[in-house]
């Protein structure tokens, strides 16, 4: 029982190399940026703007090989980061420097 616990612990979920967590905030991220991006060019351009896609999609490739290379250096890196989005939601900045 403690080998499969330890074994769960050491290797968190991942998506294509990266942790479950930070892939999903990361696809998150981007997207809000591209609708905000789209949404203001259409205002702008009064819908005769073209914002391709396909910048989108490959914004989202290269963060998430980013975050490839840093999660292969620390596995859990997904977990820290979930541990430092708890501290912030309980209103304590001083232990984020940890």
């Amino acid at each position: 029982m403690k080998q499969q616990v330890l074994k769960a612990l050491a290797n968190p979920a991942r998506i294509f190399y990266v942790p479950y967590m930070l892939a999903v905030i990361n696809f998150t991220i981007q997207f809000l940026i591209f609708m905000v991006i789209f949404v203001a060019s259409l205002i702008l351009t009064r819908g005769q703007g073209v914002i391709n896609p396909l910048w989108f999609l490959l914004s989202v490739i290269a963060v998430h090989m980013i975050l490839a290379a840093f999660s292969k250096r620390d596995p859990q890196l997904g977990q820290i980061v979930a541990a430092k989005i708890q501290l912030m939601k309980k209103k304590i900045p001083n232990k984020l420097v940890a």
